[in-house]
């Protein structure tokens, strides 16, 4: 009958045929296809360290921006995928294709919008010019006696202000 407390042999081990935990953690990370966590494990690490953060506080660190990462990934390939054709911009276009357009007028929207910060809280009211940048555009024109480009837009705009009330009564 064998000893139950008998001790396991031991193995002479070179220590240099020992594989570093980083390398065997990158290797394990790429398998498990986690490329921001190689790319960002010890400098968020160190930063965890440094803000005394504690282990899931890390791993959260660790697993955002590997999600950012995913996500900007994906629209840049969808964006290859659809094949979009040449960036265009107002710099190239043929004004004389379309003599209709007023060139100055465009140009003075296209600044003007430039200036109006892209994200916008949205309004409780509903109500004024401040209310949408679309209507603080329209008066901008009513204003400067451009009263022609008002009536073309103002279907639009009713078309689309219809559909802002159809999509918040939704909700």
């Amino acid at each position: 009958m064998s000893d139950p407390m008998m001790p396991l042999p031991t193995l002479e081990v070179d220590p240099a045929s020992i594989v570093p935990p980083a390398v065997l953690l990158a290797n394990h990370l790429k398998a498990l296809k986690l490329p921001t966590f190689v790319r960002e494990y010890e400098k968020v690490a160190f930063e965890a360290a440094k803000d005394r953060a504690d282990y899931p506080r890390y791993l959260l660190r660790l697993c955002e921006l590997e999600r950012i990462d995913r996500e900007r990934r994906m629209v840049e390939r969808r964006i290859r995928m659809a094949r979009f054709p040449h960036t265009k911009s107002f710099d190239t276009f043929d004004f004389a294709a379309q003599p209709s357009l007023n060139k100055a007028l465009v140009h003075g929207l296209m600044e003007a919008r430039e200036r109006v910060p892209l994200a916008q809280p949205a309004k409780a009211s509903g109500f004024g010019e401040a209310a949408d940048p679309r209507r603080a555009g329209l008066c901008a024109l009513h204003r400067c006696g451009r009263r022609s480009a008002v009536r073309g837009a103002q279907p639009a705009l009713r078309t689309r202000q219809h559909a802002d009330h159809q999509q918040s009564a939704l909700r």
